[in-house]
């Protein structure tokens, strides 16, 4: 057994999600306890250089150099947030904060930078650390992402059910889980971003709100609203969504330039109205994307992100899915708001054992391999 700290901050720049696990077993046979759980926001002036480095602010090295300090002590301080009071843990799995992806084309490979240097942690707190865990997918011809689809497979995935668990941050991202009777190897197991999960949402809510809001609680707002179809079908042509997986994208994509389109498109309109066209638009590039790359439906949806809270998206989502039950992860016995924190925690344990964290088939690379790079902390 090992206790195992995961830290991530996503595409959202919300703040850090900690979580400390007790982890045992190797892949298939993984046991995961939960122990403790948080989420240590940013403080206001880093969350605000951390969006404008995400939105192409030119940096110095040297701005650059103590922006990715900045993140790292953000992070260590989460880290022993979240084991106060716990026997200390053993390993940290840092995702870090990701300011720049660029997915490969041609022959071109992907780039992916994550902030939040994993030595800094290692000597600030102490503790052996994995981070940079895109690096070598990516290295070897593959997206970096998503990369918790191996951890879905392994926690989540039923003897006899289809699944798909969505995962709803700034990004949206699925893994389908075939049933592990009929296939216990996993082969068929699929994944990719689906495109904007909350990110849209909370650009407008930032803009129309005059900055009073920085996200829409359970989707109130947009619930009041009219949604405008012709600019939902108009926003789905757009040619990510036609684009066959392996695929991965980020804020480069749905950031601030494409919001900037969608305000255009929808001038005149009311604010809750334009919400609720954005809330729209989010849920059926999700599901539209499991009709179009998908070898079947699947039997459940299981939700897991900050945008599983937002109860008009997941209305909209059980409109589109019609019959197929939705829930969240929380059902399975893996909460919401950890969840994406427990696998790269996982991923980290992963790599102490020497198992793959990555599936070719989801991300393109060319075979499987232990994911992160190593700084050993002082025991």
């Amino acid at each position: 057994m090992m206790r195992v700290i995961g830290l991530m901050s996503g595409t959202s720049v919300d703040g850090i999600d900690a979580v400390l696990v007790e982890l045992q077993g190797g892949d298939r046979d993984l046991q995961v306890t939960v122990l403790n759980f948080c989420t240590v926001p940013y403080p206001d002036a880093l969350r605000q250089r951390i969006l404008e480095a995400c939105g192409a602010k030119s940096l110095t090295l040297a701005e650059l150099a103590a922006l990715d300090e900045a993140i790292a002590a953000a992070f260590a301080h989460a880290a022993q947030t979240v084991q106060q009071g716990y026997p200390r843990a053993e390993l940290i799995g840092s995702h870090g904060q990701t300011v720049f992806h660029r997915p490969p084309a041609g022959d071109r490979l992907g780039y992916s930078l994550q902030l939040g240097r994993g030595d800094w942690i290692a000597w600030s707190t102490g503790m052996t650390t994995i981070a940079n865990f895109r690096a070598q997918d990516i290295a070897l011809g593959g997206q970096g992402a998503p990369l918790v689809p191996r951890v879905d497979w392994c926690l989540l995935g039923h003897p006899t059910e289809v699944r798909c668990v969505q995962n709803i941050g700034g990004i949206g991202n699925v893994t389908y889980l075939p049933s592990q009777l009929e296939d216990p190897e996993g082969k068929g197991v699929m994944g990719w971003d689906t495109g904007p999960g909350n990110m849209l949402l909370d650009l407008a809510v930032t803009e129309l709100s005059g900055g009073e809001l920085t996200y829409d609680a359970d989707g109130t707002w947009a619930r009041q609203g009219k949604i405008i179809e012709p600019l939902v079908e108009q926003w789905l042509q757009d040619p990510f969504f036609q684009q066959s997986p392996p695929k991965s994208t980020g804020r480069e994509y749905f950031g601030l330039p494409f919001w900037q389109r969608c305000r255009a498109d929808a001038t005149g309109l009311a604010p809750a109205d334009i919400l609720a066209t954005l809330t729209e638009f989010t849920a059926r590039s999700m599901v539209e994307s499991y009709g179009q790359f998908l070898p079947q439906k699947p039997q459940r949806i299981l939700l897991c992100g900050g945008g599983a809270h937002n109860g008009f998206l997941r209305e909209r989502l059980q409109v589109h899915l019609g019959e197929i039950p939705l829930e969240t992860t929380a059902t399975a016995g893996l909460p919401v708001d950890a969840k994406e924190a427990i696998a790269f925690a996982i991923l980290a344990y992963w790599h102490e054992l020497g198992l793959p964290g990555n599936l070719p088939q989801v991300t393109g690379a060319r075979q499987a391999v232990p994911l992160g790079q190593r700084w050993l902390g002082q025991r």
